[in-house]
Protein backbone atom coordinates (compact mmCIF):
# COMPACT_ATOMS: atom_id res chain seq x y z
CA UNK A 1 0.00 0.00 0.00
CA UNK A 2 1.63 3.80 -0.80
CA UNK A 3 2.23 5.84 2.14
CA UNK A 4 0.15 8.49 1.11
CA UNK A 5 -2.84 5.77 1.19
CA UNK A 6 -1.64 4.52 4.59
CA UNK A 7 -1.38 8.23 6.17
CA UNK A 8 -4.79 8.74 4.60
CA UNK A 9 -6.41 6.01 6.45
CA UNK A 10 -4.66 6.22 9.90
CA UNK A 11 -6.28 9.60 9.59
CA UNK A 12 -9.41 8.50 8.84
CA UNK A 13 -9.52 5.78 11.74
CA UNK A 14 -8.60 8.29 13.85
CA UNK A 15 -11.19 10.91 13.59
CA UNK A 16 -13.54 7.80 12.99
CA UNK A 17 -14.54 9.12 9.36
CA UNK A 18 -16.33 6.37 8.11
CA UNK A 19 -17.17 7.78 4.85
CA UNK A 20 -13.06 8.61 4.07
CA UNK A 21 -12.58 5.13 5.23
CA UNK A 22 -14.97 3.92 2.23
CA UNK A 23 -13.67 6.08 -0.29
CA UNK A 24 -9.95 4.80 0.93
CA UNK A 25 -10.93 1.78 0.79
CA UNK A 26 -12.05 1.55 -2.81
CA UNK A 27 -9.59 3.48 -3.69
CA UNK A 28 -7.36 0.76 -2.65
CA UNK A 29 -9.17 -1.95 -4.33
CA UNK A 30 -9.10 -0.18 -7.23
CA UNK A 31 -5.72 0.51 -7.53
CA UNK A 32 -4.71 -3.20 -6.57
CA UNK A 33 -7.03 -4.42 -9.14
CA UNK A 34 -5.43 -1.95 -11.68
CA UNK A 35 -2.11 -3.34 -10.91
CA UNK A 36 -2.83 -6.75 -11.31
CA UNK A 37 -3.76 -6.23 -14.90
CA UNK A 38 -0.50 -4.60 -15.55
CA UNK A 39 1.26 -7.41 -14.10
Amino acid sequence: MPNWLQNQMKRAFYEKDSYQIKLLNQCWFYYRKKERIHL
